[in-house]
Order: structure tokens, then C-alpha cells, then sequence
């Protein structure tokens, strides 16, 4: 780089180099494990190629620079940085399905009515809880319509107890196209 003087790139340009690839290489890794958990066999690998090609060339520009400590600490702040931003854009991105629990020991006919009417598919079970009979339901839902599935119940039952776990594969089902979900205020019997 002759156009920058060499101490400004040494201290400067080089650290600011390797913060921005570790922040390329972790957000890329961070999103490769999400589609390796969902089975993606093709998208993972060639996550994972460019991944590791960005982390050798980082880790290059370090070995080369071993008597400059901004590097190491741009090292680490990269790879922070990309976690983070990893974890925010899976969950902004919010592909694929997932499946949500749901037991109540408040009767769920209004709430289940209202998930079906809104365009969820619901299974219900009727089962006993610790403290007697407790109706617990089922919906297999795209990510991206968990806010407004969780914001239904709340609405009926803020005291239902919920869980939500990733489903790698999904045979089958009725699921609601985002449009047709009715952003209306939710408001028990309405």
C-alpha cells in the first residue's frame, strides 16, 4: 500500500482489515451451523469454504504482524462483533419452522378457535399437570409468525406457559402464508 504511509496501515488499515474479515468470517460460521442443523446440505459447505478462506487470510495479516498487538485485539473484537451479528441476523432472517408447546390449565377453546381462525394449524391434547386436568396444544409454525402466534395466547392466557423448539424437518401441514394473517389488534373474543 504505498499511497497510505506504512505506520498508519500497520496500526490503522491492517487492524481495522482483520476486525472487519473475523466480523465476515464468524457471521458467515454463525449462519453455516444454522444450516447445518437444518439439514441445508448444500448451502453449509459452501458457507463453510468461504468462512475458513476469510479466516486464513486474517489469520495470515496476524502471523505476518506478530509484533503489533492492535491486531490481535481487532482479532477478538472481529470475532465478538460477528458473533453478535451472526445471532442478529438468523434471527431477523427467522427461516424455517418451528414447533410450539403450549399448556394452559385455563380452558383453550377461545385461544385455539382464535389460532385457527387466524390460520394456524392446532393440535390439542387434554392431559393432567400437577395441580389437575390442563389442556396443552400443539402448532408446527414458520419462525417469522412466532410474535404473532405467542402474542395470541398471551392475549388470552398471559399465564400459559409456552416453549418454542426448531423443527428440522416438517411432512405435511397447514401453514398460513404471512399475508393472510390478519394484523388486527388481539383482543379476547374479537
Amino acid at each position: 500500500m504505498s499511497f497510505i504511509p506504512e505506520p498508519i496501515f500497520s496500526w490503522v488499515v491492517l487492524p481495522l482489515l482483520i476486525f472487519f474479515a473475523r466480523i465476515a468470517d464468524v457471521t458467515i460460521g454463525t449462519m453455516r451451523i444454522v444450516f447445518v442443523a437444518r439439514g441445508q446440505k448444500l448451502i453449509a459447505p459452501l458457507l463453510g469454504f468461504f468462512e475458513v478462506l476469510i479466516w486464513l487470510i486474517a489469520l495470515t495479516k496476524i502471523m505476518q504482524n506478530l509484533g503489533n498487538p492492535v491486531t490481535y485485539f481487532a482479532y477478538g473484537a472481529g470475532f465478538a462483533m460477528g458473533n453478535f451479528i451472526g445471532i442478529t441476523l438468523e434471527a431477523r432472517l427467522a427461516f424455517g419452522m418451528c414447533i410450539i408447546r403450549t399448556i394452559t390449565r385455563q380452558d383453550a377453546h377461545d385461544v385455539v378457535e382464535k389460532l385457527r381462525d387466524e390460520g394456524y394449524g392446532v393440535t390439542v391434547i387434554d392431559a393432567n399437570g400437577n395441580f389437575g386436568k390442563v389442556s396443552v396444544f400443539y402448532s408446527v409454525v414458520k419462525r417469522s409468525h412466532i410474535d404473532h402466534f405467542v402474542g395470541i395466547i398471551k392475549s388470552y392466557n398471559p399465564k400459559a406457559f409456552y416453549t418454542i423448539e426448531d423443527v428440522r424437518v416438517v411432512n405435511e401441514g397447514f401453514y398460513p402464508k404471512r399475508s393472510s394473517l390478519r394484523r388486527r389488534p388481539l383482543r379476547k373474543g374479537k
